[in-house]
Formats: C-alpha cells, sequence, structure tokens
C-alpha cells in the first residue's frame, strides 16, 4: 500500500507538478521494469523502417547503432545509458565485441540488468557500473567505441559526455549516438511558436538540460570542439516518431502496460496528429572518430 502511494505520488509529482520536478534517475526508477516492448525491457523509441511491432523496432534501433559504431571482435566497448542490459546483450552476441563496459546511474535498472547479464551467462564479458557518463570512472585511451542510445539528451550536459568519450577512446576509437535534438525551424512564426512551447515542455517532463537544446550544426561543433573528426549526423526521425504514435494508437493494450497516472496524457497525445506532436524533435544517428 505504502509502495503504491508512494509510487502514485512519484507520478503526480513528475507529470503534473510545475515545479521541483524529479531528477532524471529518479524518474526511470519510477517507471522502472513499466516497457512497452513485450519481451524484453527496452526503453528506446525504435526503428520502425521494417519493423511492425514494438520489440522488432527496438531491437532495429540496437541494431542500427551497433552497425553505426562498427562493433567488432576486438574492440572494447563503453556503453553509457544501458537501461536493463538488452542492448549490451544484443551487441555482444550480434557483434562479439572483447568486452563492454556499461555505465548507468538508476541503481534499479544496474541492479535488475546485471541478473540478466548473469542469467545469459555473460556477465565474464559485460561489466555494469553505477556511474556518470559525465564523470567516467575509466582510463584515458582504454577503449574502441563509445555508444550512447537515447540516453545523452539528459546528459548534464551533451558537452561534458563528449568530451569524457574523447577522453577515454584511443586514437583511432569511434562514439556512435542515438539522440534526440532540437528539429530544424520551422518556417512560420507561428510554427517556431509551437516547437518552442513543445520542446519546453518535452525538456521539462524528461530532465533535458537547457545547454542541450541542440540543432544538428551545434551538434557538429561540440563534436569537433571536444576534439572529434570525421562527424556524421543522420537524421531517422520519419523512422521513429510518427511510426511509433501510430502503432500505439493501434494497440492500446501497450498503453496499459503505463501507470494509470501516466495513461491519460500518453492517451491524449496520441489523439494528436504525429506531425504536430513531435514538430520540435528530430532523431539523429551521430558518428565521430577520434584522429588517428
Amino acid at each position: 500500500m505504502q509502495g503504491g502511494l508512494r509510487e502514485g505520488l512519484g507520478y503526480l509529482r513528475w507529470i503534473y507538478a510545475p515545479v521541483r520536478r524529479p531528477s532524471v534517475a529518479d524518474i526511470y526508477e519510477l517507471i522502472a521494469t513499466d516497457a512497452l516492448s513485450r519481451d524484453g525491457l527496452y526503453l528506446n523509441l525504435g526503428y520502425w523502417r521494417a519493423a511492425d511491432d514494438i520489440d522488432a523496432a527496438c531491437r532495429a534501433l540496437v541494431e542500427l547503432l551497433g552497425k553505426a559504431a562498427v562493433l567488432g571482435p576486438a574492440d572494447r566497448v563503453v556503453d553509457v545509458g544501458f537501461g536493463f542490459g538488452d542492448q549490451d546483450i544484443h551487441w555482444m552476441r550480434a557483434f562479439q565485441p572483447r568486452a563492454i563496459v556499461g555505465l548507468n546511474i538508476t541503481r534499479s535498472q544496474v541492479r535488475e540488468a546485471r541478473r540478466r547479464v548473469a542469467e545469459e551467462g555473460l556477465d565474464g564479458r559485460i561489466e555494469l557500473l553505477q556511474a556518470s557518463a559525465t564523470e567516467m570512472p575509466l582510463p584515458d585511451g582504454g577503449f574502441d567505441k563509445v555508444l550512447a542510445l537515447e540516453c545523452a539528451f539528459h546528459f548534464d550536459t551533451r558537452a561534458r559526455f563528449l568530451a569524457e568519450a574523447r577522453r577515454v577512446l584511443r586514437p583511432g576509437g569511434r562514439v556512435a549516438v542515438g539522440d534526440i535534438i532540437r528539429a530544424p525551424m520551422a518556417a512560420s512564426a507561428r510554427g517556431r511558436a509551437w516547437q518552442d512551447w513543445s520542446w519546453h515542455m518535452a525538456a521539462r517532463t524528461w530532465g533535458i538540460p537547457r545547454a542541450n537544446a541542440e540543432t544538428r550544426a551545434s551538434y557538429r561543433k561540440t563534436l569537433l570542439d571536444a576534439g572529434f573528426t570525421n562527424v556524421r549526423i543522420e537524421s531517422i526521425r520519419d523512422a521513429v516518431f510518427a511510426p511509433l504514435h501510430r502503432h500505439l494508437a493501434a494497440h492500446p493494450e501497450l498503453v496499459r502496460r503505463v501507470h494509470p497516472l501516466a495513461r491519460g496524457p500518453l492517451q491524449l497525445a496520441l489523439q494528436a496528429e504525429p506531425e504536430t506532436l513531435y514538430a520540435a524533435l528530430d532523431y539523429v544517428l551521430v558518428t565521430a572518430d577520434t584522429p588517428a
């Protein structure tokens, strides 16, 4: 009873309180294992180019980032914001890197991900730490790849994370990020005003620092300033936001998996046109290399 009351108060504070929203770690402690995916505990929005269900889309996004990073058997990998470990298990099975070290600040996710990794017999090759992506407890130049799937927009700040990624990567290493940033500005003043308000609401809800309200151009500059080269930023928003929106609208049983206090706002959002609802958001696949 007390746990249910605390959870309800947590959702009220997160979604409905005008001030003093919870921290990002508190938000994910609250969400816990209430994932939309049917089989795993994926928390990403999915890549829907060829997927027709939530789990296939989530796996496709994990696969897409692994391919963008060019993961391979020789790689020592850092994965920041690993969720419940599904992506690390997938990358280890699919790409066979030498080792993965995961960093995550959410205590319950670290605990559950460790259990699931051990259950898969991969705890000797996947090490999961409760630690911050902006203060990595890792040696300089000790890794070949740094991956961040749908989490860097939370970091305080993204620039600090990229500086840390640059520090821990060896010469010729690569960072690969699936990230949410601001969409290109609308042509009309009314469209731009809607985008500003929509971004502000998304940032308040999901704990996005003001400094992370980047565009593709400013993101590129942040990477170059951190010392990366060969920067590539590709928008995949059309294969993420709208198809997920339409899938959820067509499958109300998935919406019923979220907490009742979050269900109403989600159902209301699903009545809007996705092109309008997500007008402020861009979803980008980002890669960059350290100088060889």
